[in-house]
């Protein structure tokens, strides 16, 4: 930010000696009185004046003291406000976003909460929803991104993440365009006699263990197909291209253009949240806990 030749100086003209100096900046006297000569001779003028009870600033010198020590608090400063700056530049929410977990409810959340997090900003990181991949991405919580918003009722997930759940999501089911029940407004359970019914394999979801336990034991009339535990589009594809009804929610009705998503007379629903990391920062845990003060 200056010439490093003014610090020099500005300690020898303090300590009053170039012997107090080099003690102070652990430089041999030498090496301070050469610094000195040089800022001397690339200035051109006569800064200090030595004798044998030490050294005193000539006027020249005071005037070249004065403003040094402007410049080094106007440099302090400029620093200070450049990582102010900083701090305020990294001051920033990432949020995941994908087709099936997309970052509409947090902003929802976000903007009813963000005036207690002034000169914050939100960064939306994409991400896929690979069922062979996506514990992946759930672990990156608090590294490629602080939060996202979806449906978790999945033990290997709660494994990984810490969750704040906001609501719950019906349960519905999507069928192809072209298959029978698309006409339908609602749906009762015995219009799935009959009908293949896709839904996650057993053994992560409590929920859907228990939808699944609950259709076989009083409505063995509907065929289960297993899917991976966790839905990607290769799901909802394999729906669209068959006769099969796929057990879906009401937050993925706009998932595939060619499925109709149709209510059905059930209770069954889902839990839906604020997923974050396991230990979150501080600003993370206080972005939660103004969360559950929302709701």
């Amino acid at each position: 930010m200056f010439n490093p030749q003014l610090t020099v100086f500005v300690c020898v003209a303090d300590c009053g000696s170039f012997t107090k100096a080099a003690e102070t900046l652990f430089l041999s006297p030498t090496a301070v009185m050469k610094q000195i000569n040089a800022l001397e001779k690339h200035l051109n003028l006569r800064l200090l004046l030595r004798s044998a009870h030490g050294v005193h600033l000539t006027p020249a010198g005071e005037v070249i003291y004065r403003d040094a020590r402007f410049l080094f608090d106007y440099s302090r400063r400029s620093i200070e406000q450049a990582r102010q700056a900083m701090d305020d530049a990294d001051r920033m929410f990432c949020v995941g976003t994908s087709l099936l977990n997309p970052a509409k409810p947090f902003m929802d959340l976000w903007y009813r909460v963000n005036r207690a997090f002034p000169n914050y900003k939100l960064h939306l990181v994409p991400f896929e929803d690979n069922h062979e991949g996506i514990l992946s991405e759930i672990a990156q919580l608090g590294k490629k991104f602080d939060f996202l918003v979806g449906v978790c009722d999945s033990r290997l997930w709660m494994e990984k993440c810490s969750f704040l759940q906001l609501g719950r999501y019906k349960k519905m089911c999507a069928v192809s365009r072209e298959h029978p029940l698309a006409c339908k407004q609602n749906l009762e359970i015995s219009d799935l006699y009959g009908e293949t019914l896709m839904m996650v394999a057993e053994g992560d979801s409590g929920t859907n263990d228990f939808i699944r336990n609950d259709l076989n034991r009083n409505h063995p009339e509907i065929q289960i197909e297993d899917t991976p535990h966790f839905y990607d589009i290769s799901v909802f594809n394999r729906c669209a291209e068959t006769e099969n009804v796929l057990l879906s929610l009401e937050c993925w009705q706009d998932v595939h253009p060619g499925l109709v998503t149709i209510p059905v007379n059930w209770e069954y629903s889902i839990p839906y949240g604020l997923l974050y990391p396991l230990n979150p920062e501080d600003d993370i845990r206080q972005f939660v806990d103004a969360v559950k003060e929302l709701i």
